[in-house]
């Protein structure tokens, strides 16, 4: 995440220099709501600009609907009491559209990174055509951009969190749902258009849903100050993401983190990406599901399974065991080559935990070099419930939002 004190250049204009303070305060107020409330003096200490100054911007962001007072006052400290300010929950906000392999899921995020509206769809998307898909979801966001407006926020742009190699505005290949080169945002952008005649169109960004994840871990989770970590999601295939402090590593084509993908055993079963023997033939859903003799998909599968391993049924706890040895081997490898703080294990992971984290942390333990890693170190953890991929993009719009507060003020009239 940016640093609230960058620089500015010493040729920055006046307009430039009043649009990048009006972040800095904006992002001031939000982070220190975080821990309590903010005041302007507060505020002021911050960021480095006279309490003045401070004022005045502070006075244009609730002009614009960005701020507001809640009528607290502090008299703790030296000077007049200060009132307490807050990130307001209406206005702008951004809506995050998670597109996955057997599920639909749209969130609104407000300014200050609270989720106010979630709809989810269970629905197979490996038999249907990409723009069907597509068009599936932006029926869902619609819905959900309604029930946004009716809580009086209003989201400013949308950002679609996606399966596999994601770059430039398509899906350049994801296996799991067969898709090849699918402009996925222009397809989305054009149906969610469709169905909104009248109004503005709504901008549409795109990034991979493990990537998208990983930030809403970094963003809303418990991490305390774990600035660098892999982040690994299970599914029906297995995504990952590397942050490292506090930057979400894309790599030189974007493509960074396609953990699933890494052949475990190369004359393994045959993988839909093309190879043998990958991670997710051996950690995935289906080859969980699978190796636990269980018939169902999706949810009801996962659950059917995390009941049968507390029920300590031997094939469910095999399985479950097994893949924890294959992700442990894995992330070995991953831990040796970056050095992170911590593997966080998000998706079906989170519930299987008990079963799947003893496996995983042996295999860690016996193949990270460096000897920093041990069994209960609390450097393999769960994700938090706030760790998911929809949030994550919502929460990206946002953080354009408080970038640029300026950019995204409401038309006069409007």
């Amino acid at each position: 995440m940016k640093s609230i004190l960058t620089p500015l250049g010493p040729k920055a204009d006046k307009d430039t220099v009043r649009r990048h303070n009006l972040s800095l305060v904006l992002r001031a107020v939000r982070d220190e709501g975080e821990r309590g409330d903010a005041t302007r003096a507060g505020v002021a200490a911050r960021v480095g600009l006279t309490r003045a100054a401070v004022s005045s911007l502070v006075e244009q962001l609730m002009d614009n609907g960005f701020l507001t007072e809640s009528g607290k006052t502090f008299s703790g400290q030296a000077g007049r009491p200060g009132t307490a300010l807050k990130v307001a929950r209406t206005g702008p906000a951004g809506l995050g559209v998670e597109i996955n392999i057997d599920y639909v899921s749209v969130c609104v995020v407000d300014l200050a990174g609270t989720g106010r509206v979630r709809q989810t769809e269970h629905l197979d998307n490996r038999g249907a055509p990409a723009e069907e898909a597509l068009a599936r979801a932006a029926r869902l966001a619609a819905r959900t951009l309604e029930s946004a407006y009716e809580q009086k926020l209003r989201p400013v742009g949308a950002a679609l969190a996606l399966p596999g190699l994601v770059s430039g505005g398509s899906v350049r290949q994801a296996p799991n749902l067969g898709w090849n080169e699918v402009p996925a945002q222009e397809l989305f952008a054009d149906a969610l258009a469709a169905l909104r005649p009248g109004r503005p169109a709504l901008p549409v960004a795109s990034e991979n849903e493990a990537n998208l994840a990983a930030l809403a871990e970094l963003w809303f989770g418990g991490l305390g100050d774990v600035r660098s970590f892999l982040y690994l999601t299970g599914e029906i295939g297995v995504g990952g993401a590397l942050v490292l402090n506090g930057e979400l590593l894309r790599g030189a084509h974007g493509f960074a983190g396609e953990i699933g993908h890494v052949v475990v055993d190369p004359a393994g079963p045959g993988c839909r990406c093309g190879s043998r023997g990958c991670l997710e033939q051996y950690a995935g859903q289906a080859a969980l599901l699978r190796s636990a003799g269980i018939e169902g998909i999706g949810a009801s599968g996962v659950l059917e399974l995390e009941r049968r391993a507390g029920a300590k049924d031997p094939r469910a706890v095999a399985a479950i065991g097994e893949a924890g040895r294959m992700l442990g081997r894995v992330l070995s490898g991953a831990v040796n080559l970056v050095d992170p703080d911590a593997v966080v294990l998000g998706g079906i992971y989170r519930s299987l935990m008990p079963w799947l984290a003893p496996p995983a942390d042996e295999e860690l333990t016996g193949r990270v070099v460096s000897g920093l890693w041990s069994p209960g170190s609390g450097r393999l953890r769960a994700s938090s419930v706030a760790g998911d991929a929809a949030r994550g993009a919502a929460a990206l719009v946002v953080q354009d939002v408080l970038d640029d507060p300026v950019a995204y003020a409401e038309p006069s009239g409007g």
